[in-house]
């Protein structure tokens, strides 16, 4: 297997597993747990951000553009007038 294969199949793991770590979170009612699991995703988000940079960097990842100033004001009014 290719490393830009392996490191978008890990990024993409990675990012399931930040919504298991979200969903489990807010299901747990004891707090040391809820802490452990919290602890678990915030070092989960930073080796994300970091592989994505390495992905990034290598061109194994290309982000959309950013937005304009016009489609930013368009989202957050449909989004405020709800």
């Amino acid at each position: 297997m290719e490393e830009k294969a392996i490191v978008n199949d890990v990024l993409s793991s990675t990012k399931s597993c930040l919504k298991d770590f979200e969903s489990a979170i807010t299901e747990t009612a004891n707090m040391e747990l809820r802490q452990t699991l919290q602890n678990l995703r915030n070092s989960s988000e930073s080796f994300q951000y970091e592989l994505f940079k390495l992905a990034e960097s290598k061109g194994y990842y290309v982000p959309a553009q950013n937005a304009t100033v016009q489609e930013i004001t368009t989202v957050r009014d449909e989004v405020t007038n709800q």
